[in-house]
């Protein structure tokens, strides 16, 4: 089953009716609202950065809070995030139920129903010359999210130039989207971003008339930052200043677990 994905090119359009703030942001307000709902990232914001993405495990603290939250929030949290599915089952141990996986090309909405676009024909393409381009280089790391197929040169830095033009040839040459991320390159399937995703949970029980908050740290994220801000919330960035559609910033992700953890004792009490 698929979501419609009318107005795939939305980001484009949000984008440009949304103020990007340049000068350094505030820290987030703890104090806030009964109606709102959490759209939370996960690498970056929720858990940090590894050299791999599977290197990245549960955590107890992070699974004890998403589950306090959710609870003070009536279920009015979700994880929206580049990666899979099953993977983000597998670090967040069950404490979420609604997901936006692969930048939204697959949701969870809160009563468990799966909704997923189908691959696009041209994804073996680039599945197949991604992988060719890592065996080249041992420090690359392919990633096939099977929507998505994505390239990391976190631990091969100078080959940036080289992984980014040979993505971009193939977005232009495909009808894939060239989704540029912290140390990748990533081709996935027309449809679904993560700005949409809140959208289309932002109709649904429990989500429906709440005021969105979504807190991330990567350019993919801006499509969520631009979407809370049209749709009456604010976006909360992670990570160092730069030109971004968030109105509030934290300085990593242990400032985000101590906010997430101040924010939840008022909601709770």
């Amino acid at each position: 089953m698929f979501e419609s994905h009318e107005g795939c090119r939305a980001m484009t359009a949000l984008m440009s009716a949304t103020e990007l703030h340049a000068a350094d942001l505030p820290a987030p307000p703890a104090d806030l609202p009964r109606g709102c709902a959490l759209f939370l990232d996960l690498d970056g914001t929720l858990a940090a950065i590894c050299a791999t993405p599977g290197e990245v495990g549960p955590e107890p603290r992070r699974q004890a809070l998403l589950a306090q939250l959710s609870r003070a929030l009536d279920g009015r949290v979700a994880v929206v995030s580049g990666r899979e599915l099953k993977d983000l089952d597998r670090i967040l141990s069950d404490s979420v139920t609604p997901i936006a996986a692969v930048h939204g090309l697959v949701r969870r909405d809160a009563a468990g129903d799966v909704f997923a676009f189908p691959a696009h024909a041209d994804i073996e393409r680039a599945r197949n010359t991604l992988r060719d381009l890592a065996r080249c280089d041992r420090d690359l790391l392919f990633e096939d999210k099977g929507l998505s197929v994505a390239l990391h040169y976190r631990n091969a830095p100078g080959a940036a130039n080289a992984v980014i033009e040979a993505a971009g040839r193939l977005s232009r040459a495909t009808r894939l989207v060239l989704q540029l991320g912290d140390m990748v390159a990533e081709l996935r399937t027309p449809g679904q971003d993560k700005g949409q995703s809140v959208a289309a949970f932002l109709r649904e029980v429990p989500f429906r008339g709440a005021t969105p908050v979504f807190v991330g740290d990567d350019l993919t994220d801006e499509d969520g930052f631009a979407a809370a801000a049209q749709l009456g919330g604010f976006g909360v960035l992670v990570g160092p200043q730069r030109p971004t559609a968030a109105t509030y910033r934290l300085d990593d992700v242990a400032a985000v677990m101590s906010w997430l953890e101040g924010v939840r004792a008022p909601l709770a009490a």
